[in-house]
């Protein structure tokens, strides 16, 4: 019998890969445009960067990775997360431009992300497991504790060590992909269909329900990452908080409530219906942006950023599940294009929301409120599968 346990643990540390490398240069934007002279606009373009390439994987995997097989896609997954954050460290100093060097560094391995983020899923969902959508839910949890413990370690060492050990922790931060390279090149994965018999993009595509999938994803991707970005500027501007203080009120928190919404299903999953629980979560997702937007008590906006992450938890892996009991044979074409339509949204909703505070004379309340169109959308789209469900049976 193969020991699956091995390939959860890799998969388990490969999104904690992931978290890293979305949480750590964040931390030193600062640090690099005082030290290298690097302007606070191309510093936007460090996150840009990042983004553009995951959503770039994502259509590569939609079309390759089932011919060069999932074991060597995703050893090579965690090969470019452990050299781009070794490189992080490195290419700034050596390189001419050392703004260069740092994109060289978040290209490389934003594309292990990238890859990441596509095939653990499906090798999770391949498994042999009994309940797949609370093992999924447990899954994506990882994703929420790497990024606690990213924001917090990284917090505590830079106030033993200072911020001018960051490379150090860089290359400490790199030994996790490192480690997990030998995880995924020994653990059993199994196909997540026959080969040759996974749906295809043009095929998926024909189909109404998967563009309402699609839908899901990125009005989950928005809802997540609208607050997600925002809930440090957030505890800054409402209750004053400095900036150290604002990471750990606002985003680790939010990470912190989403984590145990996410360990809430994968525990009690058996007994919870996905879909109502879904609906639950959106309904209480808008609560939390109204609460942000309108409240006059800082206190309760705070509040509304923090149960936000509660909200959306159930989200992401849940529209992957919902969408794997759908198309059983979606195969990697489909999640691909779910991981695709999640960055999507994570890319346009901190957007605009930032877009709208921009215009609303920088009063984050205003383009908090505008945020609360993502789980509005969400529950519509929910609703109409959940009605597609019903005529179907």
């Amino acid at each position: 019998m193969p020991n699956y346990k091995k390939t959860k643990l890799a998969c388990y540390l490969g999104f904690i890969t992931q978290a890293i490398a979305a949480n750590f240069a964040p931390l030193l934007f600062l640090k690099f445009h005082k030290d290298y002279g690097i302007s606070l606009g191309n510093i936007a373009l460090i996150s840009t960067v990042y983004f553009f390439t995951q959503l770039l994987v994502d259509l590569f995997c939609a079309k390759f990775v089932d011919r060069i097989g999932y074991r060597v896609a995703i050893v090579v997954s965690e090969v470019c997360s452990a050299v781009g954050l070794i490189g992080l460290a490195i290419l700034p100093d050596i390189l001419p431009d050392a703004f260069a060097g740092i994109i060289i560094s978040v290209t490389v391995y934003a594309m292990g992300c990238g890859l990441i983020e596509v095939l653990v899923s499906p090798i999770i969902e391949a498994c042999p497991f009994e309940n797949k959508e609370a093992t999924m839910s447990l899954l994506h949890s990882f994703y929420c504790w790497g990024c606690v413990g990213t924001i917090i370690v990284s917090t505590l060492f830079f106030k033993l060590f200072g911020m001018d050990g960051w490379k150090w922790l860089a290359v400490i931060w790199a030994m996790v992909p490192a480690i997990n390279i030998y995880n995924f090149a020994t653990c059993p994965i199994v196909p997540i269909v026959e080969e040759g018999k996974g749906m295809g993009i043009r095929e998926l595509g024909k189909k109404p329900i998967f563009w309402v999938s699609i839908c899901l994803m990125v009005c989950a991707g928005a809802s997540e990452l609208a607050m997600a970005q925002w809930a440090s500027a957030y505890a800054e501007d409402a209750l004053g908080l400095s900036k150290a203080i604002g990471d750990l009120a606002g985003p680790c928190m939010f990470a912190v409530t989403m984590g145990i919404s996410r360990i809430i299903y994968g525990k009690y999953g058996e007994k919870l219906d996905l879909m109502k629980f879904m609906l639950g979560s959106g309904a209480l997702c808008v609560i939390c942006y109204l609460m942000a937007s309108l409240s006059a008590s800082p206190v309760i906006g705070l509040a509304g950023c923090i149960l936000c992450g509660f909200s959306v938890g159930i989200m992401w892996p849940g529209t992957i599940s919902i969408s794997s009991g759908k198309f059983p044979t979606g195969g990697t074409a489909m999640f691909a294009l779910l991981a695709m339509a999640g960055d999507l949204g994570g890319s346009i909703g901190p957007a605009i929301v930032g877009r709208v505070t921009q215009y609303a004379g920088d009063d984050i309340r205003v383009g908090m409120g505008v945020g609360l169109i993502f789980p509005l959308v969400l529950i519509i789209m929910l609703v109409i599968m959940s009605r597609a469900a019903v005529r179907s049976e």
